[in-house]
């Protein structure tokens, strides 16, 4: 599938979950891209997130050199408050 110009990348969630927002990709040990998620797919259905076990299809903002093998983590920046 490639509508919107990007492929779709047919995967499966193996630990913890994903969702939209931050993600980067890994290739080997290496990071070869980091960016957004375009759409997050659970069936035909654009979801929010999708659990460990389960199996989506991710689009990446800007990245279509998804290849067999590749890890795409997800992750979220938190601000922290100084403590004094």
């Amino acid at each position: 599938e490639r509508a919107k110009g990007m492929p779709v990348a047919g995967s499966m969630v193996t630990v913890g979950r994903i969702v939209r927002g931050k993600v980067r990709v890994r290739r080997r040990k290496d990071v070869i891209y980091e960016g957004v998620t375009q759409s997050l797919r659970r069936f035909q259905d654009e979801v929010n997130e999708v659990r460990a076990g389960l199996e989506c299809g991710i689009r990446i903002e800007g990245f279509s050199e998804i290849q067999v093998g590749d890890v795409v983590e997800c992750y979220t920046i938190e601000k922290v408050a100084a403590k004094l």
